[in-house]
């Protein structure tokens, strides 16, 4: 991490400490499941993908024309429309006027060309709507399995070449009922502003987001070894020894851009494991969801 960013960073944190997440109305949602187990972080080769965590398993099936999501642009996503779900408990999302005005809620700007911020948000916007997702858990002698998408349909009205622009209809996506009441039921809180300051590292997101969960309820030291840690959040890295060594020090690395967000996590490298403190919660349990 360069200086600059690391500046960036530390004062986007200043301004999370300095007033909280409800009050600055920077409170937001994630998806449970997707806490538990992660999206692919990069582009990967195929369509189908899995990652575990204990007895918690994600799979996701795409269409092969299509491909499956990855990156920041998916997870920041999900929270938005998690947010929005949890605050208006309507299944249709309105995106906004403007294609503009949405990439905004992103924290992204308009670009065009092959390469640009437009062409990679209808990508993985169509590539995370399109997925098919299968949630599994098993333990003592039982099973369980979940399997949902994310949205029964998305109206994409927005011109690429006009992002300005109104377009005639809303652009809208109606999130699928049993991901809908997931989401309703089980959201897991989030600093918008947190989310927003790492969300140029796939990685980092995704720790923030396990860490502001999993502190919420830990209630005594734990270590977690690091080839489970690797199962849920790296299955992209090779499982021997010098996997594992990469995927802790990608991990490492991340973990310092989150606790910059985050210093009231007590976290310390174990050597074989990763050991997680009780620690407050990033966001007041006062603000949980069933509060509101």
């Amino acid at each position: 991490m360069n200086n600059e960013n690391l500046n960036k960073l530390i004062t986007e944190s200043l301004a999370i400490e300095a007033e909280a997440a409800k009050e600055a109305g920077k409170l937001g949602f994630m998806a449970r499941a997707l806490v538990q187990a992660t999206l692919p972080h990069s582009k990967i080769e195929g369509n189908e993908f899995e990652r575990t965590n204990g007895a918690f398993t994600l799979a996701m099936l795409a269409p092969s024309s299509v491909g499956l999501p990855y990156g920041n642009i998916p997870r920041l996503l999900i929270s938005w429309l998690t947010t929005e779900a949890v605050k208006t408990r309507n299944r249709e999302i309105i995106l906004g006027e403007t294609l503009s005005q949405f990439m905004d809620e992103l924290d992204m700007a308009p670009t065009g060309g092959r390469w640009g911020s437009i062409t990679r948000l209808r990508d993985q916007m169509t590539r995370l709507f399109s997925c098919f997702v299968s949630c599994t858990y098993t333990g003592h002698d039982m099973t369980g399995m979940r399997n949902i998408m994310i949205a029964d349909e998305a109206n994409l009205w927005w011109s690429p070449k006009q992002p300005d622009q109104a377009a005639l209809w809303q652009s809208s996506v109606t999130l699928s009922e049993r991901f809908f009441w997931e989401v309703v039921e089980n959201p897991v809180p989030v600093d918008i502003r947190a989310l927003k300051a790492l969300r140029r590292s796939p990685m980092a997101l995704d720790i923030y987001c396990w860490l502001t969960y999993r502190l919420s309820y830990l209630n005594k030291p734990t270590n977690i070894p690091w080839p489970a840690l690797q199962a849920q959040f790296g299955a992209n890295y090779a499982t021997d020894a010098k996997g594992v060594r990469n995927f802790k020090l990608k991990f490492l690395q991340a973990l310092k851009k989150v606790q910059v967000v985050y210093p009231e996590a007590r976290i310390e490298d174990g050597g074989p494991t990763l050991i997680l403190k009780p620690s407050p919660t990033h966001i007041p349990k006062l603000y949980n969801p069933v509060d509101n």
